[in-house]
């Protein structure tokens, strides 16, 4: 009965240099290569927006996103999706959400009324890719 438990810690053990990652270097550093622009440059929105970060979006991917968002170091902290409390229905899915930014440690969901680039009310569907404790780096 002990042999079980020794394997399954065994196997978990060897499995923690797969589950550490490292962010893809496109998206790893403010700002993203690619297609993201600065939110802030499209709308009327601050540089860096506390508990969310610095963000980025590819603006053919507007409402939903992603929003690659980064703490004041330029560091990736999460990814961020806006979707429409409208689109949230029995006719209306979200397959395949990427994670631009690698694995996911946690997901928060919240209700949004709207804001300058996703007026509507929506829900913020937020991937992080750094700890909880570490949230704090986008707090202020």
């Amino acid at each position: 009965m002990r042999i079980l438990p020794f394997a399954l810690a065994t196997l978990l053990i060897g499995s923690v240099p797969v589950l550490a990652h490292d962010v893809p270097a496109a998206v790893a550093k403010s700002p993203p290569k690619g297609t993201f622009q600065q939110v802030s440059n499209l709308v009327k929105l601050p540089d860096f927006l506390p508990g969310m970060g610095q963000l980025f979006v590819d603006p053919a991917t507007l409402p939903a996103g992603p929003f690659l968002a980064y703490d004041h170091d330029g560091k990736l902290v999460s990814t961020i999706y806006m979707i429409p409390v409208e689109d949230l229905n029995a006719n209306k899915r979200f397959d395949d959400l990427a994670a631009p930014g690698g694995n996911v440690d946690h997901v928060d969901i919240y209700f949004n009324a709207g804001h300058p680039g996703v007026e509507k009310p929506h829900a913020h569907l937020v991937l992080w890719h750094v700890a909880k404790a570490d949230e704090a780096r986008v707090a202020k």
